[in-house]
């Protein structure tokens, strides 16, 4: 387990921000675009507001193609919209083309077909491994209290999904259905960063980093080199 411990939760974002900046040039350098799944939450919120004020290149805008790994099952203008969040928090500050910004529709009234729609756009859009499925030059991941990452909650249907790159997950627990990236898709990336931060989270972590205890954010596991976590010491101790 790869883990960088911060003091501050501000810190986790600096750094946040500096190692997405760092994947885009180097992804743009050898590759000649950047591939960027977005997550959703406090932490990721806090990243996007650095990497709007500066840290993010602007001359690699027109190179960066932005997906998210997960969103509600909410209009993408609803005040709990991951994909309002990051267009006002990031996106919007730097003038992203219309056609670089790759966005599911939380609320279409079938998730099922917006489900295939989003991953149909995914699979033409960012280069795939012979397996078929995409590699993202980059991953932003969050954790919840639960141990769930992305919309990969305990308990559902998604967490064992081997055929689909993107899908609609059922969540009984919060009365809702989520989209979402799957683990194929998150564990094809290049670089996957993990960011944790807050004492809340501190049992789930203490019980990863003692050998496992089934939470579903346990299913990251990429190729082992590629999955880095982002912790600030109220989280790691």
């Amino acid at each position: 387990m790869k883990l960088i411990v911060l003091p501050t939760a501000e810190e986790v974002a600096t750094e946040g921000a500096r190692r997405i900046a760092e994947t885009a040039r180097k992804a743009v350098a050898e590759r000649g675009a950047f591939h960027l799944a977005l997550s959703g939450g406090g932490t990721p919120k806090a990243i996007f507001g650095n990497l709007a004020r500066g840290a993010f290149p602007r001359e690699l805008v027109g190179a960066t193609h932005v997906f998210w790994g997960d969103e509600r099952s909410v209009p993408n203008n609803h005040a709990d919209s991951n994909v309002r969040m990051a267009r006002e928090a990031f996106l919007d500050a730097l003038g992203f083309p219309a056609e670089n910004v790759h966005a599911p529709n939380g609320g279409a009234k079938a998730l099922a077909a917006e489900a295939r729609r989003y991953e149909a756009e995914i699979l033409n859009t960012v280069p795939c491994n012979r397996a078929g499925e995409p590699v993202f030059d980059a991953v932003m991941l969050g954790m919840g209290t639960d141990g769930h990452t992305a919309s990969l909650f305990p308990g559902t249907a998604a967490l064992a999904e081997t055929e689909r790159v993107f899908v609609e997950n059922e969540v009984p627990q919060l009365g809702t259905w989520r989209l979402t990236l799957t683990f194929d898709a998150i564990g094809a990336a290049r670089s996957i960063f993990v960011f944790v931060t807050g004492e809340s989270k501190k049992p789930v972590l203490d019980a990863i980093r003692g050998g496992g205890a089934g939470y579903p954010i346990e299913g990251v596991r990429g190729d082992n080199s590629n999955v880095s976590w982002f912790c600030d010491t109220a989280a790691a101790g």
